[in-house]
């Protein structure tokens, strides 16, 4: 009787920090994947040279990640053949990405460069990788990188 007198109260402590944890992490997942590109269609960027804004009504989840998309055309696209479209890095930053720090992407700042999307934080950024090349270049490699691991 005394050692089960001495185990409850930790075990009820215990089940007092745990459960409301578990709980936040079951609403999490039950909204679902990650939304890349905060919605914003990556058949777009390619098709019509810009950003623009996807819809629930036509999305497609893929490799962790949910896209929307503006039209059905583009959804299927996508299904099709997601490695062309699909932003690098899963739609993070590609700055913040060289540096081993996951931040979102700003739909708004992007560059298609050698067939490949790439997104970063602030629109600004989209600037300074069209006028400078190697800007872009000296940051997908790290990026690259610090993404596989």
């Amino acid at each position: 009787m005394r050692f089960f007198s001495a185990w409850l109260p930790r075990l009820l402590l215990s089940l007092f920090l745990v459960l409301p944890a578990a709980a936040v992490l079951a609403q999490q997942n039950a909204a679902g994947p990650r939304l890349i590109l905060k919605g914003y269609d990556p058949v777009a960027y390619f098709t019509v040279g810009r950003p623009v804004q996807g819809s629930p009504e036509y999305k497609h989840d893929w490799d962790g990640g949910r896209y929307y998309f503006s039209s059905a055309a583009n959804r299927d696209k996508f299904a099709a053949d997601p490695e062309r479209f699909a932003p690098q890095f899963g739609g993070y930053c590609t700055g913040s990405m060289s540096r081993g720090v996951r931040a979102e992407a700003h739909p708004e700042g992007w560059i298609i460069s050698d067939g490949k999307l790439y997104v970063f934080g602030q629109a600004k950024f989209r600037d300074i990788a069209l006028t400078d090349p190697q800007w872009l270049a000296m940051r997908v490699p790290k990026a690259s990188e610090n993404w596989k691991q």
